[in-house]
């Protein structure tokens, strides 16, 4: 039986490297062996700041309603907990975008969730 070399698959193989390399500076865009190296480091990176992203994103919509709770006297966890005990089922996205763009609405959520604190509460400051 004749043997048979791979080159085409080798061919398809670095084909496919290179064109993910495009763009890359120096021999990482035209040479396999350091384009394979760029391309795999670069998809770690793509991979882990997926996930980076997400947690950034959290982290500013976290800071955009405190930023807009202390408006009326509270902190962001005391907030927090009266809006989970008044069952507003409303997440953190929604709530940071309503602090910003909807001022009205995001001081009923406030209000709602002072009610549900009860004393342990201060008097939300007048806007």
């Amino acid at each position: 039986m004749a043997r048979t070399k791979g080159g085409a698959r080798s061919i398809a193989r670095h084909k496919k490297v290179l064109k993910l390399a495009k763009g890359y500076r120096g021999r990482s865009s035209t040479c396999f062996r350091p384009a394979l190296q760029r391309v795999e480091k670069a998809l770690q990176y793509a991979y882990r700041d997926r996930r980076n992203r997400k947690r950034d994103f959290r982290a500013l919509w976290i800071q955009r309603i405190n930023a807009g709770v202390r408006v009326y006297g509270l902190t962001y966890s005391k907030f927090m907990g009266g809006v989970h005990k008044a069952g507003i089922e409303v997440d953190r996205k929604v709530l940071s975008d309503m602090a910003i763009r909807d001022p009205e609405a995001f001081k009923a959520i406030v209000d709602a969730a002072v009610k549900a604190l009860g004393s342990a509460a201060p008097a939300p400051k007048a806007a």
